[in-house]
């Protein structure tokens, strides 16, 4: 276990207490032992820091008169605390060998310390880069390419001629580069139309469990860079994610649309296909996008909660608009008849 100086070596922080304490594990500071570090992120949850047991907590420097004892120091506690998660990282490692009961074909290429675990299946011409952890079950397509460092969790599928980079991580179930919605309407009912393109992920990118990114028609779908995708997401065909934007749980985004970079979707939210969405955009939880966004900002939409007698009254005066914006229409023409009447006596 890392001592609190060790600690503060590696997260290249400022400490307070004694160096060679010994702690085992973080923990809320609720629940923290003596034998746990901790964190305050924010100002408001000082007080907690009155009955909380942790052997040390990281805080900001400005805090420190409010805790006595042993102390981790940033300006950013959030993101110290983030980056001692991977110090206390409790995942399994990986056995950086091909287990005997995995599926992986001849034509296939591996780097160095490559992990293939039980029921796995890699196709031919996949090439997979150095230290590349293909999961239990995982499925990866004839012709896929995935960089160095990234992780295909447990029955994830990545399907034919996908290009992931390196330091990924593709959660449980999620499938990456299915057939995209695409279909033409005929006299004899829909025809298919072949999704001809693929799925280009690029570095540092992680995708949630049970999310899924199509390929695209005839243009590429395209995730950048360090974007974050939470479960349960749907990307249409052609869609282009921008560098760092976050996408939360639920939201489905329509083919062909372009989102910025460094914005956040929140959950639920829906987009209509061909938009384009601005740089440092800020979509709400439930928000509906029906039209391109070309200012960056904070833009939301959807009913917020109320008691329900009050909902069904409101919902009841919905329906009730288009009536009563024609009879406000025809008062003010009235009123304005009046008025110019009463001019000319």
């Amino acid at each position: 276990m890392p001592s609190l100086g060790e600690l503060a070596t590696l997260l290249e922080l400022e400490f307070r207490g004694d160096a060679a304490r010994p702690l085992q594990r973080l923990a809320a500071l609720d629940v923290a032992t003596p034998d746990d570090l901790s964190f305050v992120s924010e100002k408001k949850h000082l007080s907690r820091l009155t009955d909380t047991r942790a052997g040390a907590v990281i805080l900001h420097p400005e805090w420190i008169d409010h805790w006595s004892g042993c102390a981790l120091l940033s300006d950013t506690p959030y993101v110290a605390f983030a980056r001692a998660t991977r110090i206390f990282d409790n995942h399994p490692q990986a056995s950086r060998s091909v287990h005997e009961a995995a599926v992986v074909s001849e034509g296939a290429r591996l780097g160095k310390q490559v992990t293939i675990d039980a029921g796995a299946c890699v196709e031919a011409d996949v090439v997979l880069g150095d230290r590349v952890w293909i999961g239990a079950g995982a499925y990866v397509g004839h012709g896929t390419q995935i960089g160095a460092d990234t992780v295909i969790k447990p029955g994830a599928v990545i399907c034919h001629a996908v290009h992931i980079g390196e330091r990924c991580t593709i959660h449980p179930n999620s499938t990456i580069g299915a057939d995209g919605f695409g279909f033409a309407s005929s006299a004899d009912g829909w025809v298919k139309i072949e999704q001809l393109a693929t799925v280009i992920i690029g570095n540092d990118v992680e995708i949630g469990s049970n999310s899924t990114i199509d390929r695209g028609a005839l243009e590429d779908t395209v995730v950048e860079d360090g974007a974050i995708i939470d479960n349960l997401v749907q990307i249409g065909h052609g869609v282009r994610v921008g560098s760092q934007t976050a996408i939360a749980s639920q939201v489905g985004i329509s083919g062909s649309t372009e989102i910025g970079a460094r914005c956040v979707i929140a959950g639920q939210a829906g987009m209509a296909g061909h938009l384009t969405i601005a740089d440092d955009v800020h979509i709400g939880g439930q928000g509906r996008v029906a039209s391109s966004v070309t200012e960056p900002g904070h833009y939301s939409s959807g009913t917020p909660i109320q008691p329900l007698r009050a909902w069904l009254r409101s919902a009841s005066r919905f329906t009730q608009l288009d009536q009563m914006a024609r009879r406000i229409a025809q008062l003010e023409k009235a009123a304005g008849l009046e008025q110019k009447e009463d001019n000319n006596a």
